[in-house]
């Protein structure tokens, strides 16, 4: 592709060279970079990639897009200027790719918690009505039933030019509809510039990100960015920032779901078990049973969610009906795992207040016994959340354990001493330890028939980060191994001497 083309829509300065060159591949990790590539030197909150141009032209770049000069760089190499190198990464991504969320059904969902539940459940009920969706996200990015063959590099929104690749594979593959986890910081790292949202979801907002925003009003704002980008907004009507969203939205139309307050797509009547939630959903004249499979209220605000986004969207709520109760659960999002002591056993991501605080809430709606909590916070996340979610699990659960989540540079002891400051405020008793196989252990040995055991934090994660190394952890294969093993123990004491 033409230089000029790829920059089309970009404000930019021919600096050295000419626009009128071939580009063969863009990149922006000098690693990737192969002969005849354009090399954007973005600069990112931690890494100025303008240190990176030269190994990047040694390795065959042919142009470079960059805010300010560098030095040292061979005269044959185009040098384009430009403002911004994240917004400018964007646009040409989106022109190398042929501008591929043009013609598909994109929904965006953001918010603090319940992007990735949201999303899977929109997929599931997608494909259920017979068309073919993709989805992208916290957990993987997926055509299908199969994982996308493009790299899934980010946690949870990709950087636009693996997320401008992966919408051309999804539509190159014929998928219909996305459902795509979008981040306050993709936002406002400009992520997502380019794409054409048809329905924007709007789930909640609680304190997360302050390392990245600085105030949670810079953090709403950002949230709130997504309602310009959208044809349709779908956002909760019980979540204080509801009125402010439809102020300053700039969608065609905006549409409310919710339980406690009035709103377009609304849920009554409803029945919490252990097995999932039924409820009746009222929208305009029409009254509809709907089951989930997950137990929860805040799986109640998911689904409804859903449910909008996909009458939205094109289906009928006979079809989204038909659809959600097909939802079995996703990946590590208040996920039970069997096992023979006769407790309940929860996964669930949750690693902000909020989130604990449903998951905790949604526990006692069917525990016949104790909550065991256990948990953590993360390193070099933000520090004031920490006794926050101290003193919310002190109030909800019966036993504490604290314990290490993904401690990255800082130490682990200060973190659990950080949380364990909100739960002195409590009358609950806890225990801490920084080794998070030996807490689960000690939460499954703890448990009676009847009890809950909540392991939080991690949800899907396979990894736990430490200062100076990434190990292999899994909180559903720490829980089925124990299990395994005191099962096997057990047998082995009821079998006859030979």
């Amino acid at each position: 592709m033409k230089l000029k083309e790829l920059l089309n829509g970009v404000g930019y300065r021919v600096v050295r060279g000419t626009d009128d060159i071939q580009v063969e591949n863009i990149a922006w990790d000098s690693r990737k970079v192969v002969p005849g590539s354009l090399f954007i030197c973005v600069k990112g909150k931690k890494v100025d990639r303008h240190d990176f141009a030269l190994p990047a032209v040694k390795a065959g770049a042919v142009v470079l897009v960059v805010e300010h000069e560098i030095g040292e760089i061979p005269q044959d190499v185009t040098l384009i200027s430009v403002e911004n190198t994240q917004m400018a990464m964007a646009q040409i991504a989106c022109n190398f790719y042929g501008d591929p969320s043009d013609g598909i059904n994109l929904i965006g969902i953001t918010g603090t918690n319940g992007k990735t539940s949201v999303s899977w459940f929109i997929g599931k009920i997608m494909e259920q009505a017979g068309r073919k969706s993709g989805i992208i996200g916290t957990i993987e990015n997926r055509i299908g039933n199969r994982k996308s063959a493009v790299a899934k590099l980010n946690p949870t929104t990709p950087d636009s030019i693996e997320l401008q690749a992966s919408l051309r594979e999804m539509r190159n593959d014929g998928v219909t509809d996305v459902a795509m986890e979008v981040t306050s910081i993709a936002l406002v790292r400009h992520r997502v510039d380019g794409c054409h949202f048809s329905v924007g979801v709007f789930t909640n907002l609680t304190r997360d990100h302050l390392d990245e925003h600085g105030t949670m009003e810079n953090y709403k704002r950002a949230k709130m960015r997504l309602f310009n980008m959208c044809r349709y907004g779908m956002v909760n009507a019980d979540d204080p920032i509801c009125p402010e969203i439809r102020e300053a939205s700039r969608c065609e139309k905006l549409f409310t779901y919710g339980i406690d307050n009035e709103a377009d797509y609304r849920a009554e009547q409803i029945q919490y078990s252990p097995d999932g939630v039924r409820f009746i959903l009222r929208f305009k004249g029409e009254r509809l049973p709907m089951m989930v499979r997950i137990p929860g209220r805040f799986m109640v605000y998911n689904a409804l969610a859903a449910i909008g986004s996909c009458h939205l969207s094109g289906l009928s709520l006979e079809q989204i009906r038909d659809g959600l109760v097909q939802v079995e659960g996703v990946d590590g999002r208040f996920e039970s795992v069997p096992n023979p002591k006769g407790c309940y056993v929860i996964v669930d991501y949750a690693h902000t207040p909020d989130g604990l605080e449903n998951v905790l809430r949604s526990a006692r709606e069917f525990a016949c016994g104790r909550i065991l909590a256990v948990f953590g916070c993360g390193g070099d996340r933000d520090k004031t959340k920490r006794p926050i979610m101290g003193e919310i699990a002190g109030r909800l659960a019966d036993l504490c354990i604290v314990t290490s989540d993904n401690p990255r540079s800082e130490e682990p002891g200060r973190i659990l001493k950080d949380i364990e400051a909100g739960l002195r405020k409590t009358e609950c008793p806890y225990i801490k330890l920084v080794d998070r196989k030996e807490a689960i252990h000690i939460a499954l040995r703890t448990a009676q028939p009847g009890d809950v055991v909540l392991v939080a934090g991690k949800g899907h994660e396979t990894y736990q980060i430490f200062a100076d190394r990434t190990i292999h952890f899994s909180d559903k294969e720490v829980i089925r191994e124990y299990f395994r093993k005191t099962t096997s123990r057990k047998n082995a004491k009821m079998c006859p001497a030979v």
